[in-house]
């Protein structure tokens, strides 16, 4: 399968450059598997196609703000640092812009010297590994002198860090939010769970791997990023009992998803577990667990929308994304969403 069998032409007009004020108000595209249907509605109408016994899953990851900008020690040269993954307290790996000017025993200021790197080593791929040292609680200087790292396509700044927040997000440690967890509010989560819909969290910390495009012209060819997930043993008793029951498993998101086909054994039992995935879901894959995806709109020829593909069908998946196109829906990751149906 080519990785261009996913391509599709986006207008740059779609891709939504600011969250809505009403979370909830984004539209919905429902489209049903077996009938090849689709409904144009709103996020908030996902109620109607919930019922008492289903479990929504959602990733309770919290993005972190990872963007830095500094200068470096000495010559005052600009620098941006992008946190990628936590070593151990105060050591990270980290893409540094530029590059050439971040060499072993460089330090970077930020915040006129609340914070300061040193970088220790240049690692494969062309990445650092710094350590940071300052006063007080690394956290709270993250977050009065970070930037939230928007994905590349998102160019206007966004002036309040929490829209880039799902409202459930807990632990930190994402370099990119959930997306399709941003259109839920409090009051549409708790009348769902007044309907008797079961809520279970996972946790997948997303990297920045999610953007990278495929270059393989062979989908098989392409190497998945690996991301850390947590999966406790009180949230798998909770997926598991409502699969047992007969209720519909609906994973809220692309990460929710490859968190769960990640831990579920072959039996379809999930998996109280933690470690790295570098799941790579695409055509022809076989579901273990999720019987229903709510997502937003994805790239053209990217993993997300090959893991669509793979739950519905990569005609049908095309053919809703050619319909998203012609009826101007908001795109990527402020944009509108989709909720898959697998079973009515």
């Amino acid at each position: 399968m080519k990785t261009s069998d996913f391509y599709y032409d986006l207008p740059e007009e779609l891709i939504a450059q600011e969250p809505l004020e009403d979370r909830a108000s984004s539209r919905l595209l429902v489209v049903e598997k077996d009938t090849g249907k689709w409904h144009h509605k709103h996020f908030r109408d996902i109620k109607e196609y919930l019922r008492n016994g289903d479990c929504l899953v959602i990733n309770d990851t919290r993005v972190l703000p990872a963007r830095l900008y500094g200068e470096r020690v000495g010559t005052g040269a600009v620098m941006e640092i992008l946190l990628l993954t936590r070593k151990d307290l105060d050591t990270w790996e980290v893409l540094v812009r530029p590059g050439k000017k971040a060499k072993p025993g460089d330090k970077i200021s930020f915040g006129k010297g609340k914070l300061v790197a040193e970088v220790l080593e240049v690692i494969e791929g062309g990445n650092r590994i710094i350590r940071f040292t300052y006063e007080g609680v690394f956290e709270a200087i993250l977050d009065e002198l970070g930037e939230m790292p928007l994905p590349p396509y998102i160019t206007h700044r966004l002036e309040d860090k929490e829209r880039y927040q799902t409202v459930y997000a807990k632990h930190e440690g994402s370099a990119a939010a959930p997306t399709a967890g941003l259109h839920f509010t409090p009051e549409l989560l708790k009348e769902i769970e007044g309907m008797g819909v079961k809520i279970a969290h996972v946790t997948l910390h997303v990297g920045l791997g999610t953007f990278r495009p495929v270059k393989a012209e062979d989908i098989l060819e392409h190497e998945m990023h690996s991301e850390y997930y947590v999966v406790e043993q009180e949230q798998a008793d909770i997926i598991n009992q409502a699969k047992k029951n007969g209720g519909r498993i609906f994973s809220v998101g692309t990460t929710s998803t490859r968190t769960l086909e990640s831990v579920t054994d072959e039996n379809g039992l999930v998996q109280a577990k933690s470690g790295w995935t570098q799941i790579f879901i695409y055509p022809s894959y076989t579901f273990k667990i999720v019987d229903c995806l709510i997502t937003n709109f994805h790239l053209p020829e990217s993993t997300l929308i090959m893991l669509v593909s793979a739950l519905m069908g990569k005609d049908l998946t095309m053919e809703v994304y050619a319909e998203a196109v012609k009826e101007k829906y908001r795109f990527f990751s402020f944009g509108d969403a989709c909720l898959f149906l697998t079973k009515p």
